[in-house]
Order: structure tokens, then sequence, then C-alpha cells
């Protein structure tokens, strides 16, 4: 059975949600970034259409394959920094926010990187992207 298209249905959502996105393009965090967490939450939460479309966004900032294809084990690869690894792990917290919220560790440790605005951005940021995960995957069925 064919699921509902939001976009198409309740475009009022979707506005609010460009809203957010609106905002983020104006944060202070580097564009290569927001894609990289966008590109990580999306694999969490299975959004093959976001995973796609973030994938080419940071390619066509720069990031190389080699590193899009790291960012599904993180942990394991040598191709991310320091700052990079601690928002990929304030990422995974977040879009798994009810297994232990964000933990204080992973919190102050992204917290050495970037200053309250900033993470108040990435947290932003990273709701936005998980929203609409759950959006796309809802629909998708």
């Amino acid at each position: 059975m064919p699921r509902v298209n939001i976009q198409e249905r309740q475009p009022e959502a979707y506005n609010a949600m460009f809203g957010l996105e609106k905002y983020l393009a104006s944060s202070s965090v580097d564009a290569d970034l927001q894609e990289i967490i966008r590109i990580r939450a999306s694999i969490l939460n299975g959004c093959q259409f976001c995973l796609g479309m973030h994938s080419e966004a940071a390619k066509k900032l720069g990031v190389s394959d080699e590193k899009l294809h790291a960012v599904e084990n993180w942990q394991q690869s040598k191709l991310f920094n320091e700052k990079e690894q601690a928002v990929l792990a304030m990422t995974d917290s977040v879009t798994h926010i009810s297994a232990k919220g964000l933990p204080t560790d992973v919190y102050q440790k992204a917290s050495e990187f970037f200053n309250e605005d900033e993470m108040a951005q990435l947290i932003t940021l990273m709701a936005t992207i998980n929203a609409w995960n759950r959006l796309g995957v809802a629909m998708a069925g």
C-alpha cells in the first residue's frame, strides 16, 4: 500500500523543516562537517534517500569517497581527526538519544572544539537530520 507523501499532503510541515535548514545554512559549523553529520545519522536511521543526497553534497564540498565510505565505521578509521570523531560520537548519541541520552563525556569532548553557540547549532542540526530521516523512512515504508 502506498504511503502518504507528507510534502504533497502537508506542505506546511516541510516548509517548517526548510526553515530549520535555512537557519543551519547560516551556521558557523563547516559545511563539510555538517554533511558528515547528516550522513552518519542517515546511516544509523537507514534513510537511503538522505544518505544519497548528503553523500553527493559532501562530494561537491570536496569530501573524498574514501572518507564517505569510512563514516559507517568511523570508530575504526584513521581518516577522521579528533574534532570529527567528537562530532561523530555526539551524532551517534543524539541519534540514539533514548539509549543513554547525550552522555556528559561525549558532550564535553565536542565542547573542546566548539563554543556554546556552535554546540547549539550542532544539536539543532542533529535533531533536524534525525527528523528528516524519520519522515523519509516512515514515508518509504
